[in-house]
């Protein structure tokens, strides 16, 4: 049953409930009655809000698509130049989103099916973070603070995917480092790492500062 202090609308209770199971079980193996009854419902009221459970995963889709809009459209900035830049900002994708997202949030897991998925919204997802990360290059390419390659295209898909193995690997890298990559303890852990591979290679060694001191959290964050 939802809490007192709990003044999200019952439509916006059943979809963050949905989101949760979705991104636990799958959207396929989750009925209309276990959202319900995690939403502290009836299952014909979710079907009065959502006319079904496909409706109902449409909106969750939705809702995940505009959370990340509106992350990435915070912290891009012009060009979006600081998501690479080690001296400018948080340094990928992965570590924005785990600067911005609570401690056990089914964002990330809900993405990873998202990304995995043959769903419009899956695609429109990739394309979007494609597009960010090739902006970011040109950002860092435009400042002398990177080269674009001899294929900026595969150069933008290779920093991506880079970024994206966190949210597909996240349980395996969780096993074998102790720590979850995406919480602020592995980022702390996981950035310095990364940023000086894309700084200076293999042979590079991060700087002893940057090993040091967890990722700032915003006081407000998004489920």
């Amino acid at each position: 049953m939802r809490s007192i202090g709990d003044d999200r609308t019952t439509r916006a209770v059943i979809r963050d409930e949905a989101l949760r199971l979705f991104a636990a079980s799958g959207p396929d193996a989750v009925t209309v009655r276990q959202i319900a009854v995690a939403a502290g419902v009836s299952p014909g009221l979710v079907v009065h809000h959502f006319a079904s459970k496909e409706g109902l995963r449409s909106e969750v889709d939705a809702y995940v698509l505009d959370v990340f809009e509106t992350m990435l459209g915070e912290l891009t900035g012009e060009g979006g130049a600081e998501l690479l830049d080690p001296g400018a900002g948080p340094g990928s994708l992965s570590e924005v989103f785990a600067r911005h997202l609570p401690d056990g949030s089914p964002l990330p897991g809900y993405v990873r099916r998202l990304l995995v998925s043959d769903t419009d919204a899956g695609r429109v997802l990739f394309r979007r973070l494609y597009g960010l990360s090739g902006a970011a290059l040109d950002g860092l390419a435009a400042a002398g603070l990177a080269a674009p390659g001899r294929d900026p295209a595969v150069r933008a898909a290779f920093l991506l995917a880079n970024d994206m193995a966190l949210f597909l690997l996240r349980d395996r890298l969780t096993e074998v480092l102790g720590t979850d990559p995406l919480s602020a303890d592995g980022m702390t852990r996981w950035a310095p790492e990364m940023l000086s591979v894309y700084a200076g290679g293999l042979t590079a060694t991060p700087p002893e500062s940057a090993r040091h001191g967890p990722p700032r959290r915003p006081d407000r964050q998004p489920h």
